[in-house]
């Protein structure tokens, strides 16, 4: 009961420990600008990167699909006459990568793609499959996905 004799447990506060200042106010609102912005980056750039990642394994199913149809092609030297349907055969072709995209961001992203067949071995028959998916990232400039392959004439 003395406590409540003095005045300490019902007394309300008053003076100038009541409030924040203005000083204190100001650079709270600092940090959480500062905060709210390391967010925003933070979700802008995984969004990037994970476009980026889209257009990256596009880019790598382009190549390895145009390295299949090279190993599709039938070879065989041994046969007579020589079946020879892929041939050491360079060629360049303009392709749309297949990602996805809804509304305003729905662009067509071209890659060029260049095929190089060079004979490695003549004795034993060796062919090596090459191809290069270039494409173009805007913020970040060009990419080359490339894959390379053996191809004997058995396979």
């Amino acid at each position: 009961m003395k406590h409540a004799e003095r005045g300490h447990a019902s007394t309300p506060c008053f003076g100038s420990n009541a409030a924040f200042t203005l000083t204190e106010v100001v650079i709270s609102l600092m940090i959480l600008m500062l905060v709210f912005q390391g967010i925003l980056k933070a979700y802008t750039t995984a969004c990037q990167r994970s476009e980026w990642s889209a257009h990256s394994l596009a880019a790598q199913s382009l190549a390895a699909q145009n390295v299949e149809a090279m190993r599709a092609a039938q070879w065989d030297p041994q046969n007579s006459p020589a079946v020879d349907e892929g041939g050491l055969t360079n060629f360049t072709s303009v392709d749309i990568l297949d990602v996805t995209g809804t509304g305003a961001t729905k662009t067509k992203v071209y890659a060029t793609n260049v095929v190089t067949v060079t004979m490695v071995s003549a004795n034993p028959p060796l062919r090596q499959i090459r191809a290069d998916c270039i494409w173009a990232f805007k913020p970040r400039g060009l990419f080359t996905n490339t894959v390379v392959t053996l191809r004997a004439p058995d396979q």
